[in-house]
């Protein structure tokens, strides 16, 4: 910004100086030439004043000085010179002049004023006065070099006060970045500085007002969502604590598998409450999890969760691995919980069979959740948070995108006839400390 400033005032001040220092330029010029000729035809006109009208029979003539640098001389009718200086024989403009008019022009590199002397209303001779027209040329070149200079000192002056200005504009500018970028990176207590510009510092109250609004929703919806994750951990856990009790002291064969069924549904509950207690202090960035799951055992433990779901349904779910080596890991709560929300986002909205296939691309693993239904409605939108196609709540797709976000993944709708999501997973390996692939 600062240099665009410079440029603008340099510009103007530029356009300035031009529209009045080429006119100044010519006035200059042409001011000079006039003076030097209003000088030669006053020497002139000394001159003719001296002349006698016995001149021609000898009488002597006595001019003036001429000009400085220059001549000043008498010629008859006859155009040959009787007194002072200049060419012996007269030259065009003599001859002019002697048609009873003031001849101004040049001759020989000279500047020339021919005066006529006149006697009974008849010419019997002119007064030559020229001067060298490069003394005056000079005099235009000086003149000219001072413009140049004063021109050029204004242009320094319009630059040093262009670049003030422009520090002056473009430094709450940049705090105002500065800060900008600050919140960017998670810095919600950033404040723009006030500006001593009016313009500026309604931006920054602007801005300040804005973000404290933001950090006033974002912390409350920070608090709602610790206070539920505790107030759902603490039951919970009360709960699988009764279950493993319960399970530990049932003899009841009958109803042994609905408490281990209870005591699994419980356990998965408390870990997707974790997950979104995660979810709420990432504040939507990508953190990395720890990868803690092989790929194998995640994909069984999603198939026994879901198989069973499908086949009440009278649907079938496949799962497939490609060539996945088996010291591949990721982190097995986010995935799962999102690969959950795929499937079941395949169970309400999709039907026929559901195909969960893992795919390794080298530096990540591709989760491919498709059914044989088609994707309707606007395809764009189904990430949106509060949109849904059907039943629910519009609320499953937004926080797996968001899940995978934070793991720093992504998740996408590979195709829509049939629908085909797509989740990719940073690989990690063990023995692979970076998380490399």
């Amino acid at each position: 910004m600062r240099q665009r400033v410079v440029r603008v005032a340099l510009t103007a001040a530029l356009v300035a100086v031009v529209l009045l220092a080429v006119p100044l330029a010519l006035v200059i010029r042409s001011s000079l030439y006039a003076g030097q000729r209003d000088t030669l035809e006053r020497a002139a006109l000394a001159g003719a004043v001296r002349v006698s009208p016995d001149y021609p029979a000898g009488d002597p003539v006595e001019l003036p000085a001429p000009p400085a640098g220059g001549h000043l001389g008498l010629y008859d009718t006859r155009l040959g010179l009787r007194a002072g200086s200049g060419p012996r024989t007269g030259d065009a403009t003599v001859r002019r002049a002697l048609g009873a008019t003031v001849v101004r022009g040049h001759s020989g590199g000279d500047l020339t004023v021919t005066v006529p002397v006149s006697h009974a209303e008849r010419v019997i001779g002119v007064v030559r006065a020229s001067s060298p027209a490069g003394a005056v040329r000079d005099r235009v070149l000086a003149a000219w070099a001072v413009l140049a200079g004063a021109c050029a000192l204004a242009l320094t002056v319009a630059v040093l006060i262009a670049r003030r200005q422009a520090r002056a504009l473009a430094a709450p500018l940049e705090d105002l970045s500065r800060h900008c970028r600050a919140v960017t990176a998670g810095d919600l207590s950033a404040r723009a500085a006030a500006s001593s510009i009016a313009e500026i510092g309604q931006v920054a109250r602007t801005h300040n007002e804005m973000l404290h609004s933001l950090s006033e929703l974002l912390r409350h919806e920070r608090d709602f969502t610790a206070n539920a994750s505790h107030q759902l951990r603490t039951p919970l856990t009360g709960l699988q604590l009764t279950l493993e009790a319960a399970l530990a002291q049932e003899d009841d064969a009958r109803l042994r598998p609905a408490v281990e069924e209870a005591l699994a549904t419980t356990r998965r509950l408390h870990g997707t409450v974790e997950e979104v207690l995660r979810l709420s202090r990432s504040r939507g960035l990508a953190r990395s999890a720890v990868p803690d799951t092989a790929v194998s055992r995640l994909v069984r433990d999603v198939e026994g969760r879901w198989h069973g779901l499908f086949a009440r349904d009278g649907r079938r779910l496949e799962c497939e691995t490609r060539d996945v080596p088996d010291d591949v890991r990721v982190p097995g709560g986010p995935v799962a919980e999102i690969l959950g929300v795929l499937l079941d986002n395949a169970r309400v909205h999709g039907r026929g069979t559901v195909r969960l296939t893992v795919r390794d691309l080298g530096d990540a693993l591709a989760f491919d959740v498709g059914d044989e239904g088609e994707a309707d409605g606007e395809t764009a939108r189904l990430f949106d948070r509060g949109h849904s196609g059907g039943p629910g709540a519009g609320i499953g797709l937004a926080l797996a995108r968001d899940l995978a976000v934070s793991l720093g993944g992504r998740l996408s709708l590979a195709g829509g006839r049939p629908t085909t999501f797509t989740l990719l997973v940073p690989v990690h390996q063990d023995g692979d400390g970076d998380g490399g692939g």
